[in-house]
């Protein structure tokens, strides 16, 4: 019996080496609105550059016989256009150019050995390696792509101009006068397409990187924030200890003295004068003390704030449209849906609820970009009303809010998180007494978390 670990399909194979073994199923973000544009004018003047090129080699007698003049100009810019999209649709592009490369070669066999026309494919090719996010179906495109090379040299060398240019000396070498020619054009191909194939991975790669670095830049900064944080809960800690020495110090000296006092006033008048300005003084150190120490503990230290403020709102529920907003800028489209049974439900969470929601959202989209795959997640917050029975006789409606987090992706391999975050979601829920349901979807694909509260009366706390 063999004991070899089985091997993956050839596919799974051929897919973590054009992506990334430690990470197959990442997804290059897709190109910016600034990026398409680009691509637009670069084809523009590309057009531009092919047409003159053609005009100059034409001007310097570089031209086939019996060919129509106008049929290489068409042919390169044709070739030339679909770039404008190289990014944006970069499969679509790559199986359009290999269409346009062999149909156009039948067309105009001058303009196909130009060098803008040849350069015009590889562009294309490198940017469906660069950029394709199904990289599967990406395969599948280069394999259109090595049956139009072969199509394409039997193309060459079908037509006679084409296999004339190497028919016109006497051969000197070893190996058959045309077999040699096809075998020399096949490496110069194999280089081309080989070439265009690597620079694309290579590019991917680095994207992928940099992403990487990105993440890894903002956990560590998530982590010195945390870490001071917890430096200011430790000396706040160490001064609440110190409070509590100083109150308790000061109340036994200001007891004691009451007590000294109450007893020797009817007889000792001045004695009880003394423990009372002991009192006095003691009672002034401990607010003095208190004053500076509480003065400390109500601060709110400025880790990382401008502006001069010492504190600032905690968010609620009409911060949300602001963290969507934050998500999709950085590449993953939220949804943000809510639902209320009556108008103002929302608008009267209470303030400590309202901030347990956002932070519940904030986790789990947080989760969402770090650990899936997923390339959007819809956010519904809604209220409603149960009907429940405090006793057996006397029905008593029940009212909750409940807020759902819904993602599409899968677990990214590699990014595990230590779990206190989904934790701290649990913690915030039973707070309020709130019920939590957090873990994949039931259609397979997806993570859900789901977070209930219920409330006896969704009226804000007013003065």
């Amino acid at each position: 019996m063999s004991t070899e670990p089985a091997r993956a399909p050839l596919a799974t194979r051929l897919t973590a080496w054009l992506n990334d073994p430690l990470d197959p199923l990442w997804e290059r973000p897709a190109p910016t609105a600034r990026q398409q544009r680009d691509d637009v004018i670069a084809a523009v003047g590309l057009v531009a550059v092919a047409i003159v090129s053609v005009v100059l080699t034409k001007s310097m007698g570089a031209r086939i016989e019996g060919e129509e003049a106008w049929r290489a100009y068409v042919a390169v810019a044709l070739m030339v256009a679909p770039l404008a999209l190289r990014r944006r649709r970069p499969v679509l592009v790559l199986v359009v150019s290999s269409g346009l490369f062999l149909g156009l070669s039948y067309v105009s066999p001058e303009a196909s050995t130009s060098l803008m026309f040849q350069a015009a494919y590889f562009a294309a090719l490198y940017a469906a390696v660069a950029w394709a996010r199904d990289r599967r179906l990406l395969w599948i495109a280069i394999g259109v792509v090595l049956l139009t090379m072969a199509l394409w040299l039997v193309v060459m060398y079908t037509i006679s101009s084409g296999a004339d240019q190497f028919m016109n000396a006497d051969p000197a070498g070893p190996v058959p006068q045309f077999a040699a020619a096809v075998l020399f054009t096949a490496l110069i191909n194999l280089a081309y397409f080989g070439g265009a194939i690597l620079i694309g991975r290579s590019s991917w790669r680095g994207a992928l990187q940099r992403v990487r670095l990105a993440e890894q830049a903002e956990q560590i900064s998530d982590q010195a924030d945390e870490l001071a944080r917890r430096a200011v809960v430790d000396e706040r800690l160490r001064i609440a200890r110190e409070l509590h020495d100083v109150v308790a110090h000061h109340v036994s000296v200001i007891g004691v003295q009451a007590g000294a006092a109450r007893k020797v006033l009817p007889r000792k008048p001045e004695a009880a004068e003394g423990a009372l300005r002991t009192i006095e003084s003691a009672s002034r150190e401990a607010v003095g003390e208190m004053r500076s120490l509480l003065g400390v503990l109500r601060s709110e230290t400025s880790l990382g704030r401008t502006g001069g403020e010492d504190r600032a709102p905690e968010p609620g529920l009409a911060d949300l449209a602001d963290l969507a907003r934050h998500h999709r800028e950085r590449g993953l489209d939220v949804h943000l849906t809510l639902h209320e049974e009556h108008p103002d439900d929302l608008e009267r969470v209470t303030e400590p609820l309202a901030l347990s929601i956002y932070r519940c959202v904030q986790e789990s989209l947080t989760n969402v970009v770090r650990h899936s795959t997923a390339t959007s997640a819809s956010v519904t917050v809604r209220t409603g009303t149960t009907a429940s029975t405090a006793d057996a006789g006397s029905p008593q409606p029940s009212r909750w809010v409940e807020v759902e987090v819904v993602d599409d992706g899968r677990p990214r391999p590699g990014t595990a998180g230590t779990g206190f975050g989904l934790r701290g979601v649990s913690e915030r829920v039973a707070l309020h007494g709130g019920e939590a349901e957090i873990g994949p979807r039931r259609t397979g694909t997806g993570w859900r978390v789901r977070a209930r509260f219920t409330v006896r009366a969704l009226e804000r706390e007013t003065a």
